[in-house]
């Protein structure tokens, strides 16, 4: 398996990032979530000018064997036929790109479709989807350590010298419900903590699929190492994710986490590796039920709240000029001095 060297940032700057931020004209900590991120960013990079260059997000997109045991609303085909919507420009992700500027790459990780050589496809293929966790592990272990490896590779071959901020979302029908089992062996809360409607199921099919899961949970047992849990319940676009979030940070990128399905990924790669949440801005909490309470459990705070649970990356997306106006901020706004203005004493 890749060798994944995370160096915590700088404390050097620590002291004048703050005194920057507390002399600005504005009462201490009026600017509210953005003093954090401003300082974060600042601290990633060692500056206090920082700068926010060439944004990517990488959408991540792989099958599950377990969506056809009816825990989604949609049929599996959906999963190739967004990824051409992707190809084609026409899905929010999309949308939210080409507003904010954000260059954006589709990952194969494991379609259950042969999309041939497409422009903006990165083909990182592992296969036509996952077995079903239902019956079996999901994937085998070299299989996982692949993934990890192609999800490393697809940030160091696809994503420019320059970039230093990136983004990750994901498409796979079925893929809340890997994540929710993954939440469950993460945090140890109950399953029905962890499910929520996914692509929108009713309350017979939510049912249906907290049975299912159980039964997944039963077949597999207590799971607490990250990459049998990966092996058992994950999917090929999660594992690819891990592996992209582990390298992004050894990179000394600014990483946004997206949803829920995005939120799995970045626990299983917390745990491999924990100096990964220096490096971290989760954009938003999703309207999937077990999101606020995953966000909780690892002690962190999203940016935005507008009910999403589209996945994608789209709340990336959107949290994004967020995140350029702390930098701004940090960057531009006056000091009491620099304004000739009286600060309290």
């Amino acid at each position: 398996m890749m060798k994944f060297d995370i160096s915590p940032p700088s404390t050097a700057q620590n002291e004048a990032i703050e005194h920057k931020i507390s002399l600005k004209t504005k009462p201490l900590g009026a600017l509210g979530k953005l003093e954090e991120i401003a300082a974060k960013i600042a601290r990633i990079q060692g500056t206090l000018r920082p700068e926010l260059n060439a944004p990517h997000i990488l959408v991540f997109a792989g099958d599950h064997g377990l969506a056809k045991e009816g825990v989604s609303a949609f049929p599996q085909e959906v999963t190739h036929q967004m990824v051409l919507n992707f190809l084609g420009g026409g899905a929010a992700i999309n949308v939210f790109c080409r507003q904010h500027d954000i260059t954006l790459r589709v990952v194969d990780a494991g379609v259950n479709f042969d999309f041939g050589d497409r422009k903006g496809l990165i083909d990182a293929k592992m296969g036509h989807g996952t077995a079903s966790a239902l019956k079996g592990k999901a994937m085998t272990n070299e299989q996982v350590l692949e993934a990890i490896e192609n999800g490393a590779k697809a940030v160091k071959e696809n994503v420019s010298d320059n970039c230093n901020v990136i983004g990750f979302g994901e498409m796979g029908i079925g893929n809340t419900s890997s994540s929710a089992l993954i939440m469950h062996f993460i945090t140890e809360l109950d399953i029905e903590t962890c499910v929520g409607k996914g692509t929108g199921v009713n309350s017979e099919q939510l049912q249906k699929k907290i049975l299912i899961l159980k039964e997944v949970i039963e077949l597999h047992g207590k799971l607490e190492d990250p990459l049998v849990i990966l092996s058992a319940v994950g999917g090929f676009e999660i594992a690819e994710m891990v592996g992209a979030y582990l390298q992004s940070a050894c990179d000394e990128k600014l990483i946004i986490v997206d949803g829920f399905i995005a939120t799995a990924a970045y626990a299983i790669a917390h745990r491999m590796n924990p100096l990964i949440e220096d490096y971290v801005i989760f954009a938003h909490q999703s309207d999937e039920k077990g999101h606020a309470l995953f966000l909780a459990a690892l002690n962190v705070d999203a940016v935005l709240n507008l009910g999403l649970r589209l996945g994608e990356g789209t709340g990336s997306a959107l949290a994004y000029p967020l995140i350029q106006s702390a930098v701004n901020f940090f960057n531009e706004m006056s000091s009491f001095e620099d304004a000739g203005i009286s600060n309290k004493e």
